[in-house]
């Protein structure tokens, strides 16, 4: 027979007391008198216990929620690396379809080398000479050459100091004996403004005497 003590349920065994209080064992079984509480489905709620299978279903719950959202984050990443590697890939290709319009493209033409000119009679004179003639004026090396030897014997340092020019305050100066006003109104482009440089010193007086005598050929005395 079961019986319940303060909310207690006690298991009796075959069991004797005697005067004094004590338990006297009956045959081989000793008393045992066990105490089970006794809680109701109510108590269980009022303390905030969960059944098993509902913790159990919320901790998957919560387990699948965060696997779903690593494995939205490793799409997501892998997404990312391979749109780089695609933008990678895509600027390799542009620089190797560049590399090669380079080298299909034609090189350019390498710019002609300048003409070295002696730094001499001859040399001056040759090069007023390709001057004159891009420009169209009219000279021969024969002519020139005769008319410097006359007029400075090939000094391009030369200068007059006696005759009517120089007393008028404009010396004839250089190789052909050429005053600064005339210098500076036949002066040809692409040679120094400096009137004894010996190149532009031949081409501007080469000038003037193509305009006032039509060569400097022509020209067999002062001019």
């Amino acid at each position: 027979m079961r019986s319940t003590i303060s909310g207690y349920t006690a298991l009796p065994k075959a069991h004797k007391f005697s005067a004094a209080g004590l338990v006297t064992v009956a045959g081989a079984a000793a008393l045992t008198f066990a105490l089970v509480p006794q809680a109701s489905a109510a108590d269980v709620s009022s303390v905030g216990v969960k059944p098993v299978a509902q913790s159990a279903q919320e901790f998957g719950v919560t387990q699948d929620g965060e696997l779903a959202k690593a494995s939205d984050k490793a799409g997501a990443d892998a997404k990312a690396a391979a749109e780089t590697a695609g933008k990678v890939k895509a600027g390799a290709e542009r620089a190797n379809r560049s590399t090669e319009r380079k080298a299909l493209k034609p090189a350019a033409p390498a710019a002609p080398a300048k003409k070295a000119y002696a730094d001499n009679l001859d040399g001056w004179i040759q090069e007023s000479l390709d001057i004159l003639h891009a420009k169209g004026i009219p000279a021969s090396y024969e002519g020139i050459k005769k008319n410097v030897m006359r007029e400075s014997t090939g000094n391009p340092r030369a200068i007059n100091d006696w005759d009517v020019n120089a007393v008028n305050g404009v010396p004839s100066k250089g190789l052909l004996q050429i005053i600064d006003p005339t210098f500076k109104a036949y002066h040809v482009e692409g040679t120094s403004w400096d009137i004894y440089d010996p190149v532009a010193n031949i081409t501007a007086s080469c000038n003037y005497a193509a305009d006032k005598y039509g060569s400097m050929d022509n020209v067999n005395s002062a001019y």
